[in-house]
């Protein structure tokens, strides 16, 4: 079982960086930074689906070493090929939902700034800085949804372990 988990975690890890390399290197070659809205809210969405999916994923992860060192005998019959698919399914989903309310969330915001981004990725807090209204709901729930994903599976992990 770990093994698919392995598996998932080196192809979050191939999804990760090529979320932002690319157009890094784009960037650079090119000397242009530019970027559209939907491109900058794709990258945006990925990248927050990558950290949102890995929390998940490492939060599964803890669970099955979990289950493999305090229930070693029962291992097999508790992790068994569906649950671990179903975890690592889970994961997956929490992670891409996670990144659609916030992506969302800012979507629908109206932009009337410079629209200059003095990063090399498109991330939640630069665009904010753009919009020409009241942030404070969308930094509101910024805190609160990675606040409780972040502790809830940093939590999870750690008693886990203890």
């Amino acid at each position: 079982p770990m093994y698919l988990f392995l598996w998932n975690l080196s192809l979050l890890d191939a999804c990760y960086i090529s979320v932002t390399v690319p157009k890094m290197l784009h960037d650079l070659v090119s000397e242009n930074g530019a970027i559209s809205f939907p491109g900058c809210f794709l990258q945006v969405c990925c990248l927050l689906s990558s950290v949102g999916v890995e929390f998940f994923l490492l939060t599964a992860m803890a669970y099955d070493r979990y289950v493999a060192i305090c229930n070693p005998l029962r291992y097999m019959v508790v992790m068994n090929h569906t649950v671990c698919i179903l975890l690592a399914t889970a994961s997956w989903l929490c992670g891409f939902f996670n990144s659609l309310i916030q992506t969302a969330l800012v979507w629908r915001l109206p932009f009337c700034r410079s629209n200059i981004i003095h990063h090399f990725f498109c991330d939640i807090p630069p665009l904010l800085v753009l919009a020409c209204t009241n942030t404070y709901p969308n930094e509101l729930a910024m805190l609160l949804v990675g606040g409780v994903v972040g502790f809830s599976c940093s939590l999870f992990t750690i008693v886990s372990y203890g």
